[in-house]
């Protein structure tokens, strides 16, 4: 079994030889990011610097293109969908299903994971996450959503985190990887941001630098004691089926060894 993602690092398309650098940093995924992260002037320097590089096969790496609704979008997915260093495609400010299939109908079957923005994506976000079978994941973009809705404290975005986590799991995804931590200096603030999402239900983190990561790591790993408690309720479920409670009196059935075995195998990525 392929290990679930941990860690996806985004960085600017245009700067190569930061690109160079971020495939060696020992993040999951690296995301090759062609909208946010690149002023409109250097739009197409970015993508064909893009190109080049993931002309040759690469492990893990992701591309964000551009907007649907940007003139940049259709060159973006006619020069890098056929690549062979693309692994997956990942779909800003996605509002609607019409939209997932569209690309998908152009995009070799690979992997799309799309981002939610708007407050429009939110509503929609199960028909999105169910649009088609290339949709591998869906995410929350915090920052344009925070500025959507208008949002000052963190917690006001805690609704349309747990909303983007149900759909997935209701479109039988994976959790969700939580949102970037902007702040790079602050990782007092990242680890218990982490804790919160995994709280939440998210598994994993986007970074936006290379330090981020073993935090995000540490986080989303399971602890010593969630791995004894999994492996008890995996034991226990393999001496007797059917819904039953442990020495302690922890009442287990099904879905809860489901999630201890998926524990387990989280563990075992490292």
């Amino acid at each position: 079994m392929t290990p679930h993602p941990l860690t996806w690092l985004y960085v600017p398309g245009d700067r190569p030889p930061v690109v160079t650098k971020a495939l060696a940093a020992g993040a999951d995924v690296v995301v090759v990011d062609l909208e946010d992260a690149v002023a409109p002037d250097r739009k197409a320097y970015a993508r064909a610097a893009t190109a080049e590089l993931l002309s040759e096969p690469q492990l893990n790496v992701h591309v964000r293109v551009n907007a649907l609704d940007t003139p940049w979008a259709a060159d973006d997915l006619r020069t890098l969908t056929p690549l062979p260093g693309v692994s997956g495609l990942r779909l800003p400010k996605v509002t609607s299903a019409e939209d997932v299939v569209a690309v998908a109908e152009q995009a070799r079957d690979l992997p799309l994971y799309t981002l939610l923005e708007t407050a429009l994506g939110i509503e929609r976000a199960f028909s999105i996450a169910a649009a088609h079978p290339s949709v591998h994941g869906i995410a929350l973009g915090e920052a344009d959503l925070r500025a959507a809705l208008g949002v000052r404290d963190d917690a006001g975005l805690d609704w349309s985190r747990s909303r983007v986590i149900v759909a997935a799991r209701a479109a039988d995804l994976p959790p969700p990887p939580q949102s970037v931590h902007p702040d790079i200096r602050d990782l007092e603030g990242l680890a218990a941001s982490c804790a919160h999402g995994r709280a939440l239900g998210f598994l994993g983190r986007a970074a936006i630098h290379p330090r981020q990561l073993p935090v995000i790591e540490s986080a989303f790993l399971p602890t010593s004691e969630e791995i004894e408690q999994a492996e008890t309720i995996v034991k226990a479920a393999m001496q007797e089926e059917g819904a039953q409670a442990l020495p302690d009196g922890r009442f287990i059935d099904a879905a809860v060894v489901a999630a201890a075995q998926r524990t387990l195998t989280l563990a075992r990525r490292t």
